[in-house]
């Protein structure tokens, strides 16, 4: 007996702002596969989530470094710490959204990279770091990908040869 395919909602958080992201959003679009639904939501993450999860299995964000850039230019003109809290509070709504289904978040690690020579960047990268951290710690599985390959970060695995 086959069990029926997972229904998978894929939440698409860029804008088609100029041409370049255009195209990567219709590179992106005809990558996945014809069976997903594709909500296109570039803020409100944890209300897609509620309106998706009676009709998913597997609900799929990406991603959440696109969705802090949104959030960062519509906060643009306040605070820094205000951004923050918005951030940290989206995160803490996904996170109970996610309680009633399977939600996959992607996301990038911008601070592995160099430090911006800018405080605009500086302030993005600082962020970022914060938004992976709080979903991090909300999720019960935290996957670093490189170079293809999935490293797993939580739950860590104990060691075969524990000294």
């Amino acid at each position: 007996m086959c069990s029926p395919p997972l229904r998978v909602v894929y939440v698409a958080t860029a804008r088609p702002e100029d041409e370049e992201m255009l195209a990567r959003i219709e590179r992106h679009r005809g990558d996945r596969p014809g069976g997903w639904k594709t909500i296109e939501e570039p803020r409100a993450l944890a209300a897609a989530i509620r309106r998706a999860s009676p009709d998913a299995d597997v609900i799929l964000i990406d991603c959440l470094t696109v969705w802090l850039s949104n959030l960062c230019w519509e906060l643009r003109d306040r605070a820094a710490t205000e951004i923050e809290c918005a951030a940290m509070a989206e995160i803490d709504e996904i996170a109970t959204a996610a309680e009633k289904c399977r939600v996959i978040l992607v996301s990038n690690d911008v601070g592995s990279g160099i430090v911006p020579d800018n405080p605009v960047g500086r302030s993005f990268r600082d962020f970022q770091g914060l938004v992976n951290q709080r979903a991090a710690a909300a999720a019960q599985h935290v996957f670093l990908t490189v170079a293809g390959i999935p490293l797993r970060i939580k739950p860590n695995q104990p060691e075969a040869l524990a000294p």
